[in-house]
């Protein structure tokens, strides 16, 4: 027994070293989708044992031949030592040829989880060299990689024969799946010195199919997690800029920069080239973007475009976010490009969308209070040569603070609001139909600071009935140096100067009643709220920057103030009355509903006075009595749901506006529909009826196999606006989509009216991408 207790250490160690090597070229073969990653090294391949570390042995049958100098264990053999495990039906070292020798269903286990199967292994007990017969190594993500045998040199080199490595997530649920690709090499050579793994005469196949030959190819192992070298070629296809092939490379600058550049030749614009600096500190980040081509055939675009004028187009971005502190961040996006639509007519990934918004930022957040300050600039990205949209976007600054008192005011929440804004604009922005003009934006520079105190309680009087009285105050300082609306029919203010102040006591009484049955609980509330305020000053007198979009509908109805920005006070006195229901149900269905109306009480009703931008206007509100305004909804436990808002006229009651949509989202399939109908609104620039149905489906026929589609179709006009449909592969080890999506041109905005996108992604191997795979139509799912 004291030759096998001074002799074992060697006998594990060798075994554990074995599969630790495999590990080792296993993890390797994934290298290329953590190149960038931060790097880690690895200074030994030896095992790390524990200085305390027990051996644990159990064996049916222990031999020691001290004439042969051999220590043999046989049958059913365990070892346990440092948290390694193996598993085989004979254990042999040999002292005289410094050989151990294991044999029958080895299986050996790492503490990280990975697991080695072999017939047979023979290493030295130095652990210089070694062979394993019929081994097959399973990873803990997932991945498998077989060998024919396996033989480690020199203590620095582990080669595999006749190898085959594949990744098969369902293989743990479903152990007769097989993955649709693998890859196939006579020989893998892991090398520890340089850290690099080769291969040779390495086939990849795809559904059996060998679609790739490689004769040699060498990639870093996993202690390198980032390398440069060339990443997998990217794919596109556009209508107007023809078939792409984008070769990247990526750069590993240093542990915390990094770096990547794309050359795409498309067959009938030229050469694209994009580049993206990445650098990383301890408190945050910045990236650095540039893009550039010089068009083949401008001509292939809509004439007198901006796509049409230009041969030589060209962008650079840079985005930045940092950490002052956990409370504190500040950041910025900026895009500078030659024209206004070179980012979305070439596809640009995340600059392609129809407004870039440039902005730096800080934003700190407390336990009760809030802060943001921001500075804008709106990039607008058209085919219009004169770039009039984007002239006519402000340039804009806007601090928030909110804060909350942490105790109560005479026993309330007392609470605080400031805004300040600044606006800058260089071009008139009026939009003008027949019988109106609407002036978004007034050509010059304005500023208003805001301060808002408002204080409520809260009583529940006996029986139930909730009573909360409200106290608000709110005034308003304004400089304005812009141009007067020329053909505006409101008492425009043209002084350089204004000050504005609004007082507010309210009251709102909620009864919430109660019903239970055998099956179900329902709460019926009746809610009425009455403000009163003094008339709002300069009302449609001043610019109205923030306040633009207004919808009465049944989510503002108990608002305070149903403006949806600072620009515009509601005034006067007046009544919300409702109420609100809710019932769930033991079978798990769920149903709610709000429906109410406002009253114009007394004093100057804001929503009926001149605005710049007819805000208010045919809004269901301008009237004493407003329009009916309701919301139900239903949520069933089979995924189907389904809601209705509108709003009726108050007179007639006929639909104003509604919103409806039915969904269902079940294991095998899903889809929605929703159709929006807006009557036309005259004083507020839309002249007919509005009308749209948008559908969209998904349906999974197989295991792994989708299908999914979209409409949007314009009734009034009798068009179909736009459409898309595409199908998916999807195993979690395999990805494949296609995808085409057509959009009708009606205002030749855009540089592409239809495209097909297609990806493919293999994992742990990395993706391959021919255009846009993305379909936002279904992103409620």
């Amino acid at each position: 027994m004291a030759v096998v207790n001074r002799k074992r250490i060697r006998l594990i160690n060798a075994a554990l070293l074995a599969g630790v090597a495999l590990q080792t070229l296993a993890m390797g073969m994934s290298a290329p989708a953590m190149a960038q990653q931060t790097s880690e090294r690895l200074d030994s391949l030896r095992p790390n044992m524990p200085a305390d570390a027990k051996l644990l042995l159990s064996a049916n049958e222990l031999v020691y031949n001290k004439d042969a100098e051999k220590v043999i264990v046989r049958g059913n053999v365990q070892i346990d030592y440092g948290g390694y495990k193996m598993v085989a039906r004979q254990v042999e070292y040999d002292q005289k040829n410094g050989r151990i020798y294991a044999s029958g269903d080895i299986q050996f286990i790492e503490p990280g989880g990975n697991v080695v199967y072999a017939d047979k292994m023979d290493v030295t007990d130095d652990f210089g060299d070694g062979f394993l017969d019929q081994m097959r190594l399973e990873t803990t993500d997932l991945t498998r990689l077989a060998a024919t045998s396996g033989e480690r040199r020199n203590g620095e080199e582990f080669i595999l024969n006749e190898a085959v490595y594949t990744a098969c997530t369902p293989c743990t649920t479903k152990p007769e799946h097989r993955s649709l690709w693998h890859i196939k090499a006579q020989r893998v050579i892991q090398n520890g010195r340089t850290r690099t793994i080769r291969l040779e005469n390495a086939r990849f196949e795809l559904f059996g199919k060998p679609i790739a030959y490689i004769p040699v190819m060498e990639l870093p192992d996993h202690t390198v997690k980032r390398k440069s070298g060339f990443l997998f070629p990217t794919f596109r296809s556009a209508q107007k800029l023809g078939v792409g092939v984008g070769v990247p490379y990526y750069w590993a600058i240093s542990p915390y920069m990094d770096a990547t550049a794309t050359l795409t030749g498309l067959t009938r614009q030229g050469f694209l080239l994009e580049g993206e600096f990445r650098q990383r500190f301890h408190n945050g980040f910045h990236t650095l973007n540039f893009a550039g081509i010089s068009q083949l055939d401008k001509e292939k675009f809509t004439p007198g475009t901006v796509d049409a004028m230009h041969t030589n187009r060209g962008m650079i971005a840079s985005k930045g976010e940092f950490e002052i502190n956990p409370r504190w961040t500040f950041g910025w996006n900026v895009l500078v490009q030659s024209d206004a639509n070179f980012a979305k007519t070439y596809e640009l990934s995340t600059f392609d969308g129809t407004t870039y918004t440039n902005q730096a930022y800080l934003t700190g957040l407390g336990k009760r209070n809030f802060f943001d300050l921001r500075a804008f600039y709106f990039d607008i990205q058209d085919a219009d040569p004169n770039s009039i949209s984007e002239n006519q976007q402000p340039a804009a600054q806007v601090l928030d603070y909110s804060y909350k008192a942490p105790d109560s005011v005479f026993g309330g929440e007392l609470s605080a609001t400031l805004n300040f804004t600044n606006v800058k604009r260089n071009r008139l922005d009026a939009f003008t139909q027949p019988g109106v003009t609407r002036f978004r934006g007034l050509e010059g520079t304005s500023h208003r600071l805001t301060g808002e105190l408002e204080w409520k309680r809260t009583f529940i009087a006996p029986g139930g009935l909730v009573l909360t009285p409200l106290l608000a105050a709110r005034g308003d300082v304004l400089g304005l140096n812009m141009d007067a609306p020329v053909g505006y029919t409101g008492d425009y203010n043209t002084s350089d100067a204004a000050t504005r102040r609004m007082l507010t006591a309210g009251l709102e009484a909620r009864y919430p009643i109660l019903f239970v049955g055998e099956s179900s609980s329902h709460v019926l509330e009746p809610i009425a709220q009455l403000y009163a305020r003094p008339n709002e000053q300069y009302a449609g007198g001043l610019p109205n920057e923030d306040a633009q979009s207004f919808v009465f509908d049944a989510t503002n109805l108990f608002d305070r103030d149903k403006f949806s920005g600072f620009d515009r006070i509601e005034g006067g006195t007046r009544a919300n009355v409702g109420f609100r229901y809710t019932g769930t149900f033991d079978s798990g269905y769920g149903l709610r509903g709000i429906v109410g109306q406002s009253f114009h009480l007394g004093g100057l009703n804001s929503f009926a006075t001149d605005d710049l931008v007819k805000a208010g206007a045919d809004s269901g509100l301008e009237s004493r009595s407003s329009d009916y305004v309701a919301m139900f909804g239903i949520d069933a436990p089979s995924g189907l749901m389904a809601s209705l808002s509108g709003r009726l006229d108050e007179k007639d009651l006929s639909l104003r506006r509604a919103d409806a949509t039915v969904g269902y989202l079940g294991t095998t399939w899903q889809a929605a529909m929703t159709y929006t109908r807006i009557e036309a609104q005259p004083l507020y620039g839309s002249l007919s009826n509005q009308d749209e149905i948008q559908t969209a489906a998904a349906y999974r026929f197989h295991d792994y196999w989708s299908v999914f589609g979209a409409i949007t179709y314009d009734i009034n006009k009798d068009v179909i606006s736009r459409n898309g449909f595409g199908i998916t592969y999807d195993d979690q080890d395999t990805l494949f989509s296609i995808v085409y999506k057509q959009e009708r041109d009606t205002d030749a905005n855009l540089a592409n009216d239809w495209s097909i996108g297609a990806r493919i992604s293999f994992r742990t191997l990395g993706d391959v991408n021919v255009g846009d795979t993305k379909f936002e139509e279904l992103d409620y799912y």
